[in-house]
């Protein structure tokens, strides 16, 4: 497949199974005629799910089908992806595991959204969890989908605090509004080319960095990915291998300031890129201007 960015608005399919509130978010972000991608097809297992219905109102072609087992359902999706020309796609709310038939020839254009700071509560019944355990936050994770259950490489994260009084649905509720931020943020910086999975790393690279890469925490390691994208984007691939090892000089901070701002949204940190040299504070404010766009 191409990479990203392709040149043309990219065309984007949403698996869902239930109420499409990321969905109503997707598509209010990726609306028709929009310059990066559009939402272009809408895919059910569920016959009576409200996406479907969210899907048709808002003019985006919307298509059940029926669930009669994984390997029919994913036979007919992946035919329908290939039919429709789609080029990225986003499971939000969508309750089915799948299999490596289909997650494998999608690896690194295949999203999922899940409701906590994964690794960290995989599964199901996560609020009900993150409350009986006690925590003190939670959150949400985009990660590209491999074979596992909620185990691919994350791409973005974002923080929700538990309060005393939370009770699963308020807890629900909470993060799913953050929720409707975050994925739409996720798709941007994928669709720019400053997202990715690490394994498609690993030539650029060398076995050096990629053994460094590879033993980073999960929480650590997307900060690593956003600034690689960085590199590369800025025609700076030549410095990746430094960057990961900790000797990239000035365009390597860049870098990972430009990742720290994407995850963050810590205003304060703007400040540093006073601190760079003027090509690269243009570079990453550039960077950060086409990712918070909405165009």
């Amino acid at each position: 497949m191409t990479p990203f960015p392709l040149g043309r608005p990219a065309r984007i399919a949403v698996l869902a199974s239930g109420r499409g509130t990321n969905l109503k978010a997707l598509m209010e972000a990726f609306p028709k005629g929009h310059p990066l991608g559009e939402v272009a097809l809408v895919l059910s297992d569920n016959p009576e799910a409200l996406a479907l219905r969210r899907a048709q109102e808002g003019g985006v072609e919307a298509v059940v089908l029926p669930w009669r087992g994984r390997r029919a359902f994913e036979e007919e999706a992946l035919a329908l992806l290939e039919a429709k020309g789609i080029d990225l796609v986003a499971l939000a709310g969508f309750m089915r595991l799948l299999s490596p038939r289909f997650v494998d020839p999608w690896y690194g254009r295949l999203l999922n959204l899940h409701p906590s700071l994964l690794p960290d509560y995989p599964g199901l019944n996560v609020h009900r969890r993150v409350l009986e355990a006690g925590e003190a936050w939670t959150g949400t994770t985009v990660h590209f989908v491999d074979r596992g259950m909620d185990t691919g490489p994350i791409l973005l994260q974002a923080r929700v605090p538990v309060l005393p009084t939370d009770t699963p649905e308020a807890l629900e509720a909470r993060v799913l509004r953050r929720e409707h931020r975050l994925y739409p943020k996720a798709l941007r910086l994928v669709l720019l080319g400053y997202g990715f999975p690490p394994e498609g790393l690993r030539p650029l690279v060398g076995e050096e960095a990629w053994a460094r890469l590879q033993a980073l925490s999960p929480r650590v390691r997307p900060f690593h990915l956003l600034a690689l994208g960085f590199l590369l984007q800025a025609g700076k691939a030549h410095l990746a291998p430094e960057a990961l090892l900790g000797r990239g000089g000035p365009w390597a901070r860049g870098a990972f300031l430009f990742a720290r701002l994407v995850a963050e949204e810590d205003p304060l940190l703007r400040e540093e890129l006073l601190e760079l040299p003027e090509e690269v504070g243009r570079a990453v404010a550039g960077a950060l201007f086409r990712v918070e766009s909405p165009l």
